[in-house]
């Protein structure tokens, strides 16, 4: 009988992203492996496990957060895969979740629901945070405008001087009263857009009315916790974690793997009520929006939208898009998308029948559709879901 290659996974067990990764390694060692697992449970950035200094294993999946544990890692010689954006020992390959792109849907988030003024606040010890408030800035600065960004909180972050939660909520308090409202506020993480919306409930600013917030990291006890329920960018944690298993199972057989990166689009916005609004003055085209998204997959078109708002379809398409950027005819195949995609990610349903109930005629033009915006087919996309569904809790050993 084949020897089970022995791993060890050094990936915090504190917090909903860290586990993700662990579902993802999991949802790959259902298909391909067992491996025999070790797994300290520990917090971001604590020392290495003791028995890793003379552990006899094949290879290790590490969160490389700090100094310490990339000693620890190189020290062992062993084929290791990094699956933190910290980035502390170059010599690994490493996956992680494109930060980028998270910020990119999350501005696109503000701007369908008509936000012109916009915020960023985050963490400035991590590069993940760095990295998604200067790409949130950079493209609402290609679309003409500008973000407020809370400095700080990162000022004192820099220093190593880690305020305390009322310290950070004067500092969020004050900083959202100067803000113009209303204002689209992104959180770097779930936890801060906790804070964000405590600091609004203290200061009497409505939510999501005067000011709407999205976290990221969809950690679903978190943002059902916050009052109201926290939107929040869904990074494609489980694929990161995967796909790390299966890098470094080639690494273990012998592949020589170049210490480059590989970075997974988020998978979409999980809407809860910090962010149901539609921040335009035109209320017309706030009422047309509404209605779009309570009935685009009964399969409307834009004559029936023309239906609620006493404008002529020449208007109604100008004023969109001034004020969106996108065409009613956009705004309403966005939605039944976005149906598309949580019916094949949650349900067995037949491709004809997703199409009945999200709204197309034809199975033929919601394929179109759905290749191109998403780049790849239905079923495809509905194969890459199955591959991470939710898995049992992670395995211990030694």
């Amino acid at each position: 009988m084949n020897r089970r290659p022995k791993v060890a996974l050094l990936v915090e067990t504190s917090n909903a992203y860290a586990r993700e990764l662990l579902h993802g390694v999991r949802a790959w060692l259902r298909e391909h492996g067992p491996w025999t697992l070790w797994l300290a449970e520990a917090g971001r950035g604590a020392a290495p496990p003791p028995w890793l200094k003379n552990w006899k294993g094949d290879g290790i999946i590490a969160r490389i957060e700090t100094p310490a544990i990339a000693r620890a890692v190189a020290s062992t010689r062993l084929p290791a895969v990094d699956v933190s954006a910290a980035r502390i020992l170059p010599t690994l390959p490493w996956l992680e979740t494109d930060d980028t792109a998270i910020a990119r849907v999350a501005a696109e988030h503000f701007r369908e629901r008509g936000f012109r003024n916009f915020g960023y606040c985050g963490d400035a010890r991590f590069n993940w945070s760095r990295w998604r408030r200067d790409a949130f800035v950079a493209h609402l600065e290609s679309h003409g405008s500008s973000c407020a960004v809370l400095q700080d909180i990162q000022a004192a972050r820099r220093s190593q001087s880690v305020p305390d939660w009322e310290t950070e909520l004067a500092s969020l308090g004050r900083w959202l009263r100067s803000l113009p409202k209303p204002v689209g506020i992104f959180a770097g993480y779930d936890i801060r857009g906790l804070q964000v919306l405590e600091a609004c409930r203290r200061l009497e600013l409505a939510v999501p009315d005067e000011v709407a917030v999205l976290g990221v990291d969809n950690d679903e006890l978190l943002c059902d916790l916050a009052d109201p329920p926290l939107s929040s960018v869904i990074p494609d944690v489980r694929r990161t974690g995967y796909e790390a298993a299966a890098l470094l199972d080639r690494m273990m057989g012998g592949a020589k793997i170049a210490p480059e990166g590989r970075l997974f689009a988020p998978l979409g916005v999980a809407t809860r009520q910090s962010t149901d609004v539609v921040a335009v003055a035109d209320r017309h085209i706030s009422a047309a929006v509404r209605y779009i998204r309570s009935h685009a997959c009964s399969g409307i078109t834009v004559a029936d939208v023309l239906k609620q708002v006493p404008m002529s379809r020449r208007v109604l398409e100008a004023r969109f898009q001034k004020l969106l950027g996108r065409s009613p005819h956009t705004q309403i195949l966005a939605v039944k998308l976005d149906r598309v995609k949580q019916l094949l990610a949650d349900t067995d349903l037949s491709l004809a029948a997703i199409a009945e109930r999200s709204g197309f005629k034809h199975v033929e033009y919601l394929s179109v559709a759905f290749k191109r915006q998403m780049g790849l087919t239905a079923s495809e996309f509905r194969s890459g879901q199955r591959q991470l569904a939710s898995a049992p809790k992670t395995t211990t050993a030694g």
